[in-house]
């Protein structure tokens, strides 16, 4: 079975700022005007986070989804509103479960339509200290440099 996915946004700085520990697929909730937008390209998840309420419903919270123009003013939406995510209960659970703990959050990772549907990756994720970024960098460099010098030989 072929799965026909096409990337909408992705969250580059995540994978820095944060150290992923688990991986989530979650439909969201939209109106029309906003799945208009996200086919559109027009959405933006840099600032947004994951809020589990009591262990029973997640929330993606400050991800901008730009109007769409051709809705009108009466029939759009708000931007930065918060939208309901589509998850088993035992997963939000566990998401729940994660948070709790301190220095745990979950991010958004990138945006995706995978048949017609629009769908987040979302990760549960522990902040980095200052030491382990630069230790990010130093690694970045180094495999930088092997492959340049492999390139002239």
């Amino acid at each position: 079975m072929t799965e026909n996915i096409k990337i909408i946004a992705t969250n580059r700085k995540a994978s820095f700022e944060y150290t992923l520990i688990e991986k989530f697929e979650a439909g969201i909730s939209l109106q029309g005007s906003e799945i208009k937008s996200i086919r559109a390209g027009q959405i933006s998840i840099q600032e947004s986070y994951v809020d589990v309420q009591n262990g029973r419903e997640a929330w993606l919270l400050e991800a901008h989804i730009a109007p769409y123009e051709q809705a009108g003013k009466f029939f759009n939406h708000e931007p930065r509103r918060k939208r309901r995510l589509l998850l088993h209960k035992k997963e939000i659970r566990e998401m729940w479960n994660n948070v709790r703990i301190k220095g745990m959050t979950i991010v958004p990772l990138r945006v995706y339509l995978k048949d017609g549907r629009a769908k987040v990756e979302i990760a549960i994720a522990k902040g980095k200290k200052a030491y382990d970024k630069r230790e990010t960098i130093a690694k970045r460099d180094e495999a930088r440099d092997k492959e340049r010098a492999m390139r002239v030989r």
